[in-house]
C-alpha cells in the first residue's frame, strides 16, 4: 500500500513453526481472546492475504469447524455468523466497519464473537462500536514478510478490572509479542529505545518464520535484514507492560516543519467523532512546512448535512490542547464519498497521495 509489490517466500518448516506458535498464543489466554477446539472459525481475510494470516492452518491443526464465506458481503457474512454459530474470525478494520454499519446487524446476536483485527490499525471508535455489541475484539500485528503474526493485543489476567476506556486502549494496540518472537524498537543506530510508551523507534524482529528475503531481489533483501533483524519500516512504542503500539508507517509519517506527525494518531482521534464513518490521513505538500496532514473523511449518512470541516478541526484541537497530540497535527479536512482501498480492504494511501496530494 506504500510502494511497489515484492515477492516473499517461506519454507514448509517456517509455516509449521508459525502455526504452532500462534496456536500456543491464542490457546494460552484464560477465557476471552482465545481460539480453541470448541470454536467455529470463519476467516474474513482472503487466502491471498498472507495465507489468511496463517490462521486456517491453526484451525486445521485443532480440527475445528471452518466456514468459508466466499464474497465478503455484509448481509451474507452476518447470516453465516448466525446460521453457523461462528465464534472466531479475523479481518481488516474496513470489513468489520462495513458489517457493523449494515442494517442487518441489528438482527444478529454478535455477543461473544471473537475477532482479531489486523492489516491496519484498529481505531478506538470501531473498537467501541464492536464492544458495545458484545464482540470480543482485539488487534494483531504483522506483515507479509513476517508470515505474518508477530504480536496480539491480548489482555493480561491482571487487567480484568480495567475501566472501559483503558481496556479499549490496550485492545487497539499491536499487542504483546507471541511465542518465539524477538521484537525491538530501535533508533537509526540499532540501539533500543526506552519502553516507556513515549519513545519511538523502528520495529525490528527476529523469529524462526520470517521470510529470508525478497524473491530475486538481493539488494532489497539485504536492506530488509540490515543488522541481523528484519526491518518492518513501522514506527512504534513499547509501554512498561510490554505492549507494542504502531504509531505509523515510515512512509506515512507526515513530516511538517521538522516535526514527525503520526497519521494513525490523527485517524484514531477523528474516528471517535460521532459523525465520522471512515477516515484516512495523508501528508500533502506545503511550501512553508514541507508537508501538512490532510484528513479524508467519509461521514455517516445521518451526519452529512450537520457536520462541517470546522466541527472536525475543533474536535482535534480540543485533544491537542489536552496534550494528546501536537498542535501542528490539527489537519486540513476534506469530506469525500469513498476512501480508496486495496483488494483486501486496506486503505490505499499510495493512491490517495496521488489523487489528493
Amino acid at each position: 500500500t506504500t510502494g511497489n509489490p515484492k515477492g516473499v517466500y517461506y519454507s514448509h518448516r517456517q509455516l509449521v513453526l508459525h502455526t504452532l506458535a500462534v496456536l500456543g498464543a491464542l490457546a494460552s489466554t484464560p477465557g476471552n481472546q482465545s481460539f480453541h477446539r470448541g470454536d467455529v472459525y470463519m476467516p474474513i481475510t482472503p487466502m491471498f492475504h498472507v495465507h489468511a494470516w496463517g490462521l486456517p492452518y491453526v484451525a486445521t491443526a485443532m480440527g475445528v469447524k471452518q466456514v468459508y464465506p466466499g464474497r465478503y458481503l455484509p448481509n451474507a457474512l452476518l447470516a453465516l455468523i448466525q446460521r453457523e454459530h461462528v465464534t472466531f474470525s479475523h479481518c481488516v478494520p474496513t470489513i468489520l466497519h462495513m458489517m457493523l454499519s449494515s442494517p442487518a446487524t441489528g438482527n444478529v446476536d454478535l455477543s461473544g464473537w471473537k475477532v482479531v483485527i489486523g492489516g491496519s490499525a484498529l481505531p478506538k471508535g470501531l473498537a467501541k462500536m464492536a464492544m458495545d455489541r458484545g464482540i470480543d475484539i482485539f488487534g494483531g500485528y504483522g506483515m507479509s514478510e513476517t508470515c505474518p503474526i508477530l504480536s496480539l493485543a491480548q489482555l493480561k489476567p491482571s487487567m480484568t478490572e480495567l475501566d472501559a476506556d483503558k481496556e479499549i486502549e490496550y485492545r487497539t494496540k499491536a499487542g504483546l509479542p507471541t511465542l518465539l518472537v524477538d521484537l525491538r524498537i530501535v533508533d537509526e543506530q540499532m540501539q533500543d529505545v526506552p519502553h516507556d510508551g513515549k519513545a519511538t523507534g523502528e520495529v525490528v524482529a527476529r523469529t524462526p518464520w520470517l521470510t529470508q528475503g525478497y524473491l530475486n531481489d538481493p539488494a532489497n533483501s539485504e536492506e530488509l535484514w540490515r543488522g541481523g533483524y528484519l526491518h518492518t519500516r513501522d514506527i512504534g512504542t513499547i509501554d512498561p507492560e510490554g505492549y507494542l503500539l504502531i504509531t505509523d508507517r515510515i512512509k506515512d509519517v507526515v513530516k511538517s516543519g521538522g516535526e514527525w506527525i503520526s497519521s494513525l494518531a490523527i485517524e484514531d482521534l477523528i474516528s471517535q467523532h460521532p459523525g465520522v464513518s471512515e477516515v484516512a490521513v495523508i501528508g500533502i505538500p506545503d511550501e512553508r512546512w514541507g508537508e501538512r496532514p490532510l484528513a479524508l473523511i467519509v461521514l455517516k449518512e445521518e451526519s452529512v448535512s450537520t457536520v462541517t470541516e470546522q466541527h472536525i478541526q475543533v474536535h482535534v484541537k480540543a485533544r491537542a490542547e489536552q496534550g494528546v497530540i501536537s498542535k501542528w497535527a490539527v489537519p486540513e479536512v476534506r469530506f469525500i464519498d469513498e476512501l480508496e482501498k486495496t483488494s483486501v480492504g486496506k486503505l490505499d494511501k499510495k493512491v490517495m497521495r496521488q489523487k489528493y496530494g
